[in-house]
């Protein structure tokens, strides 16, 4: 298995691997905004490759969380998918996405991917890692349950979600439960968990 960064000629690939893993072509990222992430933050954009084929990729950014706040949407953090407010003097590591190949689950392939954006954070000297959480099981429950009920739920381990779930033992933790996050994330009624990942070994920059 190898990690490294996504290259121009990956993109296609990238894109198809993206579809398979969301289910859901409307959130996906196009070819045109991998394009660009890899123009304007190439170090953040990393795809895994099992037996010399790509099965899983992840797209970060660095912002200052601090001007957007845990009310934010994911077009505020990703300014439509083309990342053009990257920050490399920014302080926090954002995560995009993480997709990885149905086909190839339960291989470690999304724990490798989440510890490459941990070794990212700690090389640029970060505070934190932040994440918008989908909620991809929220649908089956939104029934019964509120948005904060689920995902208090899921912390408490009485529900299993396929995304916080993960988020929770990669060491995250929840910071605010957001509406109208992702626009046509059906699974999830448009909600999600920003959570976060404290970077112990962060060393506070000079002005």
């Amino acid at each position: 298995m190898i990690i490294r960064e996504i290259q121009k000629e990956d993109i296609d690939e990238v894109v198809k691997i993206a579809i398979l893993g969301f289910g859901n072509s409307e959130i996906a990222y196009k070819e045109e905004h991998y394009a660009n992430h890899i123009n304007t933050f190439p170090e953040g954009q990393v795809c895994v490759l099992y037996d010399g084929k790509i099965v899983g990729s992840s797209s970060s950014i660095i912002i200052n969380y601090e001007e957007y706040g845990d009310d934010h949407t994911f077009e505020d953090i990703s300014k439509d998918g083309f990342i053009n407010n990257h920050n490399y003097r920014g302080k926090n590591l954002y995560g995009l996405d993480v997709v990885v190949h149905p086909a190839f689950r339960k291989r470690h392939i999304g724990k490798r991917l989440y510890e490459e954006r941990r070794r990212l954070c700690k090389q640029f000297n970060l505070q934190s890692i932040i994440i918008g959480g989908r909620m991809p099981n929220y649908h089956k429950y939104a029934t019964h349950h509120s948005a904060h009920e689920y995902v208090e739920f899921v912390q408490q381990g009485k529900i299993y979600d396929p995304v916080l779930t993960f988020q929770l033992k990669n060491g995250f933790n929840v910071r605010s439960v957001n509406a109208n996050y992702l626009e046509d994330d059906t699974d999830s009624l448009e909600y999600a968990a920003i959570m976060e990942w404290i970077n112990k070994e962060y060393e506070l920059k000079e002005n």
